[in-house]
């Protein structure tokens, strides 16, 4: 396995990456917002997290959105090894009682598969990379010519797209395919330690070939990793 220059010593470094690409690895991204004051029975509320788990998906975080948005206030990446055990953790959350207060903001669910290109190019969330302190969110388009472009060129720009996110190695990725799941072709997810590379990652990323042929690329949800509790004491109460 090549050694990506993000991982550390919070990460698994015995990594099959093509293990990873002969199986189909699912990942759902849902946000809400709280829909009125929450009550002051904390373990109640917290119970959700477990709830959800007993589903067999695992949470890979739950991200206070508030604030970043006037529009949501919660995030949860849940990952699965199949579409059905994530639509169970979601319906779980929803039925529990933390999801008495919570009101659906946006949901995507998106999967794995090899890349066209560069099969070492395996998202983070399933190549044993721990959890990072802050994440952004985001769907993705490409331009209507984009496919149809020759796949030598397509290539050179994605290899000029690689080599710009070198200069971030503090700042991991997944990039996974929504193709007929909603109404997106790519779901990306980029983790770091300090918000601010987030950002400046972002930037740099703009001056590469190409970011001419995007056609979508919002809504964004960022905010930081937390705790189910900890997030729950930051919201109104009754």
């Amino acid at each position: 396995m090549t050694k990506h220059p993000g991982r550390d010593e919070r990460d698994e470094t015995d990594v099959d990456l093509e293990a990873i690409n002969a199986t189909p690895l699912y990942a759902m991204y849902s946000v809400f917002a709280t829909a009125s004051p929450l009550p002051s029975d904390d373990d109640t509320l917290v119970a959700a997290e477990t709830e959800v788990e007993a589903t067999g998906v695992k949470v890979r975080g739950f991200y206070d959105v508030g604030g970043f948005r006037a529009d949501a206030d919660l995030m949860v990446w849940m990952l699965a090894n199949d579409p059905e055990t994530l639509q169970a953790g979601y319906h779980a959350l929803r039925r529990s009682a933390l999801g008495d207060y919570l009101e659906p903001v946006w949901s995507v669910m998106a999967m794995h598969r090899p890349s066209e290109f560069n099969r070492s190019h395996v998202p983070s969330c399933f190549a044993g990379f721990a959890p990072r302190p802050w994440l952004t969110v985001y769907p993705f388009v490409r331009s209507y010519d984009w496919y149809y472009l020759d796949a030598e060129h397509r290539s050179k720009m994605l290899y000029e797209h690689g080599i710009a996110g070198r200069e971030f190695p503090e700042v991991v990725a997944s990039t996974l395919s929504a193709f007929a799941l909603g109404d997106y072709e790519w779901i990306l997810a980029f983790e770091a330690d300090e918000l601010h590379s987030l950002t400046d990652a972002m930037r740099h990323q703009r001056g590469v070939e190409a970011r001419l042929h995007v056609r979508e690329e919002t809504p964004f949800f960022t905010g930081p990793r937390v705790e189910l509790g900890e997030w729950i004491g930051r919201q109104p109460r009754v």
